[in-house]
């Protein structure tokens, strides 16, 4: 049996304010520069023989001593580290302390140690804020000034079992496979059943199991019946085990130079749709917001999530979570963004982290790729720090001893369940091909891509690479007011302020989210300061918005074809996600929770049945995007006049055959005529817009979508909407907003301030003089303070 006293956490000793508020992490930067002791006390029965002190995510140079005698030291936030004190307890209190270095100052030595070579970069951009050195130390790489946190647990006996399913070729039988660790005190001998009770399969095993640590295992074959098309296959309970297997497939493409990219779950092609996770906290113990943030992503039709290599790996909560809501995860390794070095001493510490990790999290059929690093290998490639040519060859070196010879050789001996990458972006075979470092680790004809441009016009889908994967690509957005409110006072409340300024990490960032909503938009321009400030938040995240999704779509209609040899598009992860505080970032949920307009887009830009509509060459393009596994006829047009809420016409295509997991164009037709053939020639590329839907011979199939003919900006008959709204509760408790408009009105925005909850739609066309929007909130309200909390905002109220 185990026994074990409950985990303490380890909480700053002193008497702070709200670390996110406004500079403070300017003015508590003088924490991560001094060392720090943390003391506590426990009671223990030395009745009991056999002790282990284990501390998980020890942030992070640390000695531990027990009752003054030091048992071990930790260098490694990612690891656990377990130390055997059975003979240093007392009856009755025991002192534990935990003396931490200075991150700041130990990255510091390390680097200045490391005086062979540099190993870059040394620091961050200055406008990033960060620390120096941070690839010399195993922490979370973006880290702020204040990460000072830790938790461990006095454990008499641990036992720690995981296990992992693997097919044979055929799929027609299951090889279950588990794995025991153990660490026994004395040689033992262990009798246990492994059953999987639901397919009436069971065997005994007999094991002697040796003093110390030691792995065994052991396998059980299960015949199937069939195999479901779905990821993932829960079998029982309580331990829940879960059937898939998962493939990355690249092999040639007909027709195509290089090679296809894509994950084959099931025997399924899957087009994996979402985002990519970065932490939701700096101080990782103090929240555990997993939960609503993953709900998210399955409220918004995401499959996918990629566990970005500059933050930290989750707790076992996020896996869980991911496993029972079919969310699969892309694992990166913990390295960013940098070059790392290959001392004795740090691969040491890095295997017997990536070896934790793999077996923490393999059992979780979530996970169904590893990946060595965020971006190192296009860093080493295209020379993002400027490493002189004859010195080149040693950084190849170090980068192939690191992630191939080490973490890549770890991960294959833990796990053969699942693929591994050495890094993202990358060329993947042909990576491995050339060396591992690929001399274009962003060719579209291979592997993933990462693509970011912030001046170039985000609605020009010409210029977007038809890659085989979209591994990151996205643009800036600031979030709500209510959000920044609660970390900033009222002289902060302005585009050009200090506050605005400190708070954007990303060179010139403010200035290119303005830039890029020029473009289309009219920027606010109203003579209250205020009201000025709240519109410009609302229109960067209308750019946001309109520009990811764009790029998207672009994605999601090019997995059916290959053009000039590009194409067979099979995966969208936007970046990102969440963000770790309130600022301005990539990211499509506010720190706290809150939908931008992006989340609301991405709903509808991941539905698994959507129309795509876009210009080219002058025509207009429909694509019926489909990921069921079955087939549907679908047809499509409707066009609305800016000032009107009748529709203009109605175009209406045949059926066309869209096979499951495709995109297939059902409408093409020059937008000149469209427009001639419409109202009586009264509509122009200014005066009218697009909007169309799929239907089936029985109703519609997805939502609907549009297409600007021209720049809002420029949009002749755009009528302000005087929309009104009245907040109702229904019978059930359902709290709904009945909206009223005057006109067509763009990028609908209804907020209620600080309410915590969301609403069903949201920044969406409103083509309709009526329209109801649910709310659902997230904790007692009333319809009283939704009214007052209540404002609605589209594209004409902010000029």
């Amino acid at each position: 049996s185990l026994s074990s006293v409950s985990p303490l956490s380890v909480c700053l000793p002193v008497c702070l304010s709200d670390l996110y508020f406004r500079f403070n992490d300017v003015a508590y930067r003088w924490i991560a520069l001094d060392n720090w002791t943390y003391t506590t006390t426990f009671s223990a029965s030395t009745e009991l023989r056999y002790f282990q002190l284990v501390f998980e995510g020890v942030d992070t140079v640390a000695s531990i001593s027990l009752n003054g005698v030091v048992v071990g030291k930790t260098d490694n936030m990612f690891r656990r580290y377990d130390f055997s004190v059975g003979q240093l307890l007392r009856e009755g209190q025991n002192v534990v302390k935990v003396s931490l270095l200075s991150p700041v100052v130990y990255a510091s030595e390390r680097s200045r140690d490391h005086s062979s070579y540099r190993v870059p970069p040394d620091c961050p951009p200055p406008v990033q804020k960060g620390e120096c050195h941070v690839n010399f130390i195993r922490k979370v790489s973006r880290f702020n000034s204040w990460e000072l946190t830790s938790s461990f647990q006095l454990i008499v006996f641990i036992p720690c079992s995981s296990s992992s399913c693997l097919p044979d070729s055929s799929l027609s039988q299951w090889v279950v496979k588990v794995e025991v660790l153990v660490d026994a005190v004395e040689e033992t001998k262990v009798e246990f059943n492994l059953s999987l009770m639901e397919l009436s399969t069971e065997q005994s095993f007999t094991v002697l199991f040796p003093s110390g640590q030691s792995k065994n295992t052991f396998s059980l074959h299960v015949n199937t019946v069939s195999i479901h098309p779905i990821p993932f296959i829960p079998l029982c309970i309580n331990p829940k085990v879960y059937f898939r297997t998962v493939e990355l497939v690249q092999e040639p493409i007909a027709g195509s130079p290089g090679l296809s990219f894509y994950f084959r779950v099931n025997k399924k092609p899957i087009f994996l749709k979402g985002s990519n996770w970065i932490p939701a906290h700096a101080l990782q113990d103090l929240v555990s917001p997993a939960e609503n943030l993953l709900q998210s992503s399955v409220d918004a039709n995401m499959n996918a999530l990629r566990v970005w290599g500059g933050g930290v790996y989750e707790q076992d909560l996020f896996y869980s979570l991911c496993d029972e809501m079919g969310i699969m995860i892309w694992q990166d390794f913990m390295f960013a963004c940098a070059m790392y070095p290959t001392d004795p001493d740090f691969i040491e510490t890095v295997r017997e982290e990536v070896g934790q990790q793999v077996r923490r999290l393999k059992s979780h059929p979530s996970v169904i790729v590893w990946s060595g690093n965020n971006e190192n290998e296009a860093a080493l490639a295209t020379d993002w720090f400027g490493i002189p040519v004859a010195q080149q060859p040693r950084y190849h070196r170090d980068y192939v001893t690191l992630y191939v010879d080490n973490i890549r050789a770890v991960v294959q001996k833990e796990d053969g369940s699942r693929p591994f990458l050495v890094s993202s972006p990358t060329n993947g075979a042909e990576s491995q091909q050339e060396g591992w470092v690929a001399h274009d680790p962003y060719d579209v004809h291979y592997g993933d891509t990462h693509y970011y441009s912030y001046s170039h016009a985000c609605w020009d889908w010409t210029a977007l690479p038809r890659t085989r994967f979209a591994s990151e690509y996205g643009f800036q957005s600031w979030p709500s007011f209510s959000t920044l409110q609660k970390v900033s006072v009222s002289e902060d409340w302005s585009y050009g302020s200090n506050f605005s300024s400190h708070r954007q990490h990303h060179q010139t960032g403010n200035q290119q989210m303005l830039q890029q909503a020029g473009l289309h938009y009219r920027l606010p321009d109203s003579a209250d300061p205020l009201k000025r400030y709240k519109d410009t938040l609302y229109i960067t995240q209308v750019m946001q918005a309109q520009c990811v999704k764009v790029q998207t779509e672009f994605y999601r209609r090019s997995q059916s074809e290959v053009i000039e040899g590009k194409g067979h598009t099979m995966g969208a992860l936007y970046w990102q996600l969440n963000d770790i505080w309130q600022g301005p970032s990539w990211s499509s949920i506010e720190f706290g929770g809150k939908w931008k307009m992006l989340h609301y887009f991405a709903k509808d830009f991941f539905s698994p049945v959507l129309p795509v509509g876009f210009e080219d060459q002058g025509s207009l393009v429909v694509y019926a995007v489909s990921d069921l596994s079955h087939d549907l006829h679908l047809r499509t047009v409707v066009l609305y006049e800016w000032s009107s809420l009748d529709p203009v016409c109605t175009v209406a295509s045949g059926l066309v055959l869209v096979e499951g997991g495709s995109a297939e164009v059902i409408h093409k037709q020059p937008i000149t005529a469209l427009l001639a053939g419409c109202g009586g020639g009264s509509c122009t590329r200014l005066t009218c817009l697009l909007t169309f839907h799929l239907e089936d011979v029985n109703s519609q199939q997805g939502p609907i979508n549009h297409l600007f003919l021209g720049s809002p900006k420029n949009a002749q008959r755009m009528l302000r909407p005087n929309i009104t709204a009245e907040v109702q509760q229904d019978e059930t408790g359902r709290y709904t907003v009945a909206l009223k408009s005057s006109a067509v009105a763009a990028f609908v925005w209804l907020d209620v301030g600080d309410v915590p909850g969301r609403f069903s739609t949201n920044g969406f066309l409103m083509t309709t003089r009526n329209r109801t929007v649910t709310f659902n909130p997230w904790g007692p309200t009333s319809t009283q303070q939704l009214t007052r909390a209540l404002t609605v905002t589209s594209l004409r109220d902010v000029y």
